[in-house]
């Protein structure tokens, strides 16, 4: 029997492999530190758990809440904007509260995708920056996940060559999983290029807090004229550790916006009230929570570099967001990422995930969550050393084996 329409488009889903490993290492006992999933593991903040606390012990809020939000949360949402990025919105019109963004770009895709519409999307990227568009019908053309001439050259051919013309490109930045990050004049030229060729720019920008050797990143929507053509997507998953609440927002653009809370409107009655009372509360609250996560994802990040440099694996300090970017170390870069990944998780009991499920183009890295504390990046540091002194080992050649 074959499979239904939309999973047929899907391709086997690159991370259940590594979380099959994982799941039956830990069967048998196994200490495995996971540095794959992007899960903050950091409780989130007290003050928004007691407002949250407060908030449901009162029967009233048990009901139906409202699908784009309740006013007081997206006006919240639009007094971050203006406090952060001096964007001023209508919390009416240009403001959706989303059950994080994973659930907003999704909903978007299928609010704004016809069947062969095509969309620029990065490779390597989130996944559902591409397969949300798939589910919809739509077509994928890859654009370089870094900001810089090779983007915008590919911008071009992929406007010329594309047919139908594109209706949208997707942006993330601090990237996940790049960790690459852009400033206003990519900015202004992507909405540039956009206004001239009719594309809607759809920006993730969910890790915009978490940032260390760089300016605070900006948005897209700081850029003149942004609000013609674009909408931004955020979640307080990571700002404010709180990724089980599933609360995110878009923003900007009133006619995408629109079509998001309609759809939305058929699907769900947004999410808990109470959810969305503590999260207000805490966009309304101060920085000092964002101060706090950030400094110790910074820590984190810090003790990997240095650990895993020790241990004798050159890994590229990201200066954003909460993850690295890694390399496979050049010994092992024939194997390709899932398998060095089923390898290192087998002989190191590390997870990573692997670059190849975030698109083709990831092949030859892996992604490494800072999501366990600098004690057990350290322990994993140990074990890697013993996994890449192992296959170095096993790689010598005998001298009297090479001269037969």
């Amino acid at each position: 029997m074959q499979n239904f329409h939309k999973i047929r488009r899907l391709p086997p889903y690159v991370f259940e492999e590594v979380n099959r490993l994982k799941a039956a290492a830990r069967a048998e006992g196994a200490d495995i530190i996971d540095l794959g999933m992007g899960n903050p593991d950091l409780p989130t903040p007290q003050v928004i758990v007691d407002k949250l606390v407060e908030t449901v012990a009162k029967p009233r809020t048990h009901r139906y809440s409202a699908s784009k939000g309740i006013p007081g949360l997206r006006r919240a949402q639009a007094a971050y904007y203006d406090r952060r990025f001096g964007v001023k919105l209508n919390p009416d019109t240009e403001v959706v509260a989303t059950l994080g963004s994973k659930e907003g770009f999704a909903n978007m895709a299928q609010a704004i995708t016809a069947p062969g519409d095509v969309v620029l999307t990065p490779n390597p990227s989130y996944p559902i920056h591409a397969f949300g568009f798939l589910m919809a019908g739509g077509s994928i053309r890859s654009l370089p996940a870094e900001p810089g001439p090779d983007f915008f050259r590919a911008l071009e051919r992929a406007v010329v060559h594309s047919v139908p013309q594109p209706i949208a490109m997707v942006l993330c930045y601090p990237s996940n999983p790049g960790a690459y990050i852009a400033d206003l004049d990519f900015y202004r030229d992507v909405i540039a290029f956009a206004k001239k060729h009719e594309i809607f720019v759809l920006s993730d920008l969910a890790y915009s807090e978490i940032y260390f050797d760089c300016a605070p990143p900006p948005s897209i929507l700081q850029v003149e004229g942004a609000k013609d053509v674009a909408v931004e997507f955020t979640s307080m998953s990571k700002t404010f550790s709180m990724p089980g609440w599933r609360m995110g927002f878009a923003v900007g653009n009133e006619r995408l916006i629109a079509a998001l809370a309609r759809v939305k409107s058929y699907l769900d009655y947004g999410a808990f009230t109470p959810i969305q009372v503590a999260a207000a509360a805490a966009l309304n609250g101060g920085d000092e929570p964002i101060v706090e996560i950030r400094e110790t994802y910074r820590k984190r990040r810090d003790a990997l570099v240095d650990a895993f440099s020790r241990a004798g694996w050159d890994i590229p300090s990201p200066a954003a967001s909460m993850f690295a970017w890694a390399p496979i170390p050049p010994a092992m870069a024939h194997l390709g990422s899932l398998e060095f990944s089923k390898r290192l998780l087998e002989e190191a009991h590390v997870a990573v995930a692997p670059g190849i499920g975030f698109g083709e183009h990831g092949d030859g890295h892996v992604r490494i969550a800072l999501v366990e504390n600098e004690q057990r990046i350290r322990q994993a540091a140990r074990g890697l050393k013993r996994f890449l002194d192992n296959h170095a080992a096993s790689n010598v050649v005998p001298l009297n084996a090479a001269v037969r």
